[in-house]
């Protein structure tokens, strides 16, 4: 029996009885299981490689978020290398050492 063969029965059964708490609840559950079935087939995610495509998409976005910290923390580190670099250019021509250059 099919899910929309199943939900249809317990809309009939909730009709004749007045809806009891239980048969609410199991047609609650099964149209959420129909919703979300319907929400992957439409995705393109209801076949039996979904899950390992899932699983590359997620290890794909942490390299991308690795590669992306690791260049931010590279252009901070060369960065102040620079700034240190020039800071020590300024001292030493203030020290008077431009004039062991010429």
């Amino acid at each position: 029996m099919s899910r929309e063969e199943l939900l249809a029965r317990l809309m009939a059964q909730a009709a004749s009885e007045g809806g009891e708490l239980l048969t609410l609840r199991a047609i609650v559950e099964e149209t959420s299981e129909l919703a979300a079935d319907r929400v992957l087939a439409r995705l393109g995610l209801c076949d039996a490689s979904a899950q390992g495509d899932l699983e590359e998409l997620r290890e794909l976005i942490n390299a991308w978020r690795d590669a992306k910290s690791s260049a931010f923390k590279a252009f901070i580190d060369w960065s102040v290398r620079g700034l240190l670099a020039l800071l020590l250019i300024g001292i030493a021509v203030r020290m008077g050492a431009g004039g062991l250059l010429r």
